[in-house]
């Protein structure tokens, strides 16, 4: 199986602008409402063709950045796959089913940033 999509917005990372809510006597700490709202639009993107995926896959993703400036990429997978989880195309983003970033990379383009995704089969994993 392979799967290629992309999400035509800019991507954004969960952790660098994280936010503090009080919940009733305690606090917590939350995604930023730019990442809820990128999380939001990205699931529109994410193919309906497969639903709650368990077996071992490889998740390659090239970000395209607006901006030319540094960003973290563990991040960025982090947000990617948090979002593939959200939108069920992942039963879940733990070492047994994402096996794999290989080849994921951060590029550059003003015009058009997006998230170029694609997702494996992966058949060398583990028995766990």
């Amino acid at each position: 199986m392979t799967l290629h999509f992309v999400i035509p917005i800019a991507p954004v990372t969960k952790k660098n602008s994280q936010r503090i809510v009080k919940l009733g006597k305690r606090y917590a700490i939350m995604p930023s409402k730019q990442y809820k709202a990128y999380e939001k639009a990205a699931m529109l993107f994410i193919p309906q063709d497969y639903r709650n995926i368990t077996a071992p896959v490889t998740v390659q993703a090239v970000f395209y950045m607006r901006e030319r400036r540094r960003v973290d990429l563990t991040n960025l997978l982090e947000a990617l796959d948090d979002v593939l989880v959200y939108a069920g195309l992942l039963a879940d983003d733990h070492c047994k089913i994402i096996v794999s970033h290989d080849g994921s990379r951060v590029a550059y383009d003003k015009d058009h940033p997006r998230t170029e995704v694609t997702v494996r089969s992966y058949k060398g994993a583990l028995p766990w």
